[in-house]
């Protein structure tokens, strides 16, 4: 399938409603600049995809000026709709496993949301870091206990093709991607990995390279080259 036809997937894909994310056994995903680069050369992936939520202002803006969908900004995160999220695991009696990062990282996030969220069920954790044989044993874990949710954060296309294949091996859940939120919560000392400042201004992405140098190169050289495919896509 050529690249230019992945508008045509997610368009129809594309909601920042939580309840459509909720409903049904679901898939779901959140694509800023970064992500759409990426996404062009995973389309299979995407096709797969249930509902697809915009993470990001500026992706809002180009999506508005090229008339494709008028979508306001939805994250996994504490700025977004983590804490909806977690809530309603606790509220519905839903069980919650977290898979990605690195071992030391999602120990440490899960801490903390186990501090904060004490009545949740969360049924476990691991990191992100997988060979084939620990696909498929992970595969048979999960068939096993079954969790409602799964939070899996493994970068684009990672992230989406994990909980495909755990939704294709048997797995009867919803999943959300959610990009670098272990890392970030594991980060700081407190939970919210940016400033309340910083969130009101509408600056994450500033703050993100003031924590983070190394996205700098993503910030200067790959979302200009996602917004003028993105463009290229829309034109054809």
């Amino acid at each position: 399938m050529c690249s230019n036809n992945l508008l045509k997937i997610i368009i129809p894909k594309l909601t920042d409603e939580l309840s459509d994310a909720l409903k049904g056994e679901k898939i779901n995903t959140f694509l800023n600049p970064y992500s759409y680069l990426i996404a062009r050369k995973s389309i299979q992936v995407f096709e797969e995809i249930d509902n697809i939520f915009i993470d990001g202002d500026l992706l809002i803006l180009i999506f508005t000026a090229l008339k494709i969908k008028r979508m306001t900004r939805v994250s996994f995160d504490f700025t977004s709709i983590a804490d909806s999220v977690f809530k309603y695991c606790i509220d519905q009696n839903k069980s919650i496993y977290f898979v990605g990062s690195n071992e030391k990282e999602i120990a440490i996030f899960t801490t903390k949301i186990k501090a904060k969220y004490p009545e949740m069920n969360i049924l476990g954790y691991r990191n992100g870091y997988f060979n084939e044989d620990e696909k498929k044993e992970f595969s048979l874990l999960i068939n096993n206990i079954q969790p409602n949710i799964i939070v899996c954060g493994m970068g684009t296309p990672y992230q989406e093709k994990l909980l495909l294949l755990l939704k294709a091996n048997g797995w009867r859940g919803t999943g959300f991607t959610c990009g670098g939120f272990f890392h970030q919560t594991a980060s700081v000392d407190e939970i919210n990995y940016y400033p309340d400042l910083v969130n009101k201004l509408n600056i994450r992405w500033l703050y993100r390279i003031f924590d983070e140098p190394k996205l700098l190169k993503r910030y200067l050289i790959y979302y200009p080259t996602s917004l003028l495919m993105l463009f290229k896509d829309r034109l054809s």
